[in-house]
């Protein structure tokens, strides 16, 4: 058995997983529903009972939940836990993890420690300056919402959207401000982006774009043009980075994004280490390219190659199709696939409706869409993306028609 397959076929030994969100918790359940029977560490930096993040930004953020735990009896699977551990480094060499609290050996290692919020530069320490990631940071948020204060939101990104989304629910004044010129510049074009700009101002959210925040000062952000937006709050939302700083040293390799680079069956470039969930990169077949999924999906479906691969069943290459959903401002979007490499957009339905679809297709094959309040349509792209079916341009154009009798 080469070096780089060491860790296959093991249905004993120590796996540790580092990290406790959903890739991390569904990695430990995945060893055990497939049958691995030796020791399952799972370690988390935070204090809490492992729990699911998306609902952080909606229902807990309103008081309309206290948390989201997983519905996981740890103890009963034999998964132990050791949470509130910050993890140092590791020596992949020696097969050791270096905590606070001493080394840890493994058999196994696998990397799930996730993404962590860009914070805005010069903004650390001020007074109402909030990122929203944990359920730390939805607790300290709730009463900023619950007291109706001036809100700004820096980021029209999808978390910013949703934030300021729950801010108004809130009955809170809010105002997002945008460097770029359109919400979501960094996920999708210009032109799928521009119908949803009109939402802010349907909702009562002030949007700014092309501004670019200077210093955040004790409820006020100063932009660069002068302007000075009164802030009881300001919450942050720029964007995420894979939370792998504590691999410097290691060996592992890590991609530009500083993310693990890992191959088809989510093996890390050393020995016995795996990387799945948002800290990792993986190669797509599907869209010739390596894919950073920052996405519950991912974190979900991933942890299933990893365990299997850990057992030997040699699982097939991980090519999944990209999905994730948002809430925000009233609309219910979702998207699935990687629209990158396409070479045509077909609309679905008027964006400047309540429901609409963008295909986006390669040589008349779907691969990807974005659905706005067209769930229908979004479970049978995803099918026909998996399948890479032949589409109809005019057929796929005619929203009456159910998405998959667009075939040619």
């Amino acid at each position: 058995m080469s070096e780089q397959t060491r860790a296959r076929g093991r249905t004993t030994g120590r796996v540790v997983v580092v990290g406790a969100g959903m890739a991390g918790v569904q990695t430990a359940v995945a060893l055990r529903e497939q049958g691995f029977t030796g020791g399952v560490t799972l370690i988390g930096a935070e204090p809490h009972q492992p729990y699911d993040r998306p609902p952080l930004s909606k229902a807990v953020l309103l008081g309309k939940a206290e948390g989201s735990a997983f519905d996981v009896d740890f103890e009963a699977l034999g998964i132990g836990l050791r949470l509130g551990r910050e993890v140092l480094g590791v020596r992949p060499g020696d097969h050791e993890l270096d905590t606070a609290e001493g080394p840890v050996p493994y058999d196994v290692l696998v990397v799930a420690t996730g993404a962590e919020p860009v914070r805005l530069p010069g903004a650390e320490g001020v007074p109402g300056v909030h990122l929203l990631r944990t359920l730390d940071d939805a607790e300290r948020l709730r009463p900023v919402l619950a007291r109706q204060h001036d809100v700004v939101v820096v980021g029209a990104g999808w978390i910013g959207a949703e934030f300021a989304t729950a801010a108004r629910e809130a009955g809170c004044a809010v105002t997002v401000v945008e460097a770029a010129d359109r919400p979501l510049a960094g996920a999708l074009p210009a032109e799928v982006a521009a119908p949803m700009t009109g939402w802010y101002a349907d909702s009562g959210v002030t949007l700014r774009t092309r501004a670019r925040v200077v210093r955040v000062e004790d409820g006020t952000v100063v932009l660069d043009d002068g302007a000075r937006v009164p802030a009881g709050a300001v919450v942050v939302g720029v964007g995420a980075r894979p939370a792998t700083a504590w691999l410097a040293g290691s060996g592992i390799e890590l991609g530009a994004h500083g993310e693990v680079v890992a191959d088809a069956h989510l093996r890390a470039s050393v020995p016995d280490v795996y990387a799945v969930g948002d800290c990792a990169s993986f190669p797509s077949g599907r869209y010739g390219e390596r894919l950073l999924i920052h996405h519950w999906d991912n974190a979900l479906q991933g942890p299933r190659t990893v365990a299997a691969d850990i057992i030997g069943e040699a699982p097939v290459a991980y090519d999944p199709v990209p999905y994730f959903w948002s809430e925000q401002f009233g609309r219910f979007v979702q998207y699935a696939g990687h629209h990158a490499a396409a070479d045509t957009t077909v609309w679905r339905g008027d964006p400047a409706g309540a429901a609409w679809t963008v295909c986006w297709l390669r040589e008349d094959r779907l691969v990807a869409l974005l659905a706005v309040g067209r769930p229908r349509d979004l479970a049978q792209g995803r099918k026909l993306v998996e399948a890479g079916t032949v589409l109809d341009r005019t057929l796929l154009a005619d929203p009456a028609r159910p998405l998959k009798a667009a075939t040619r």
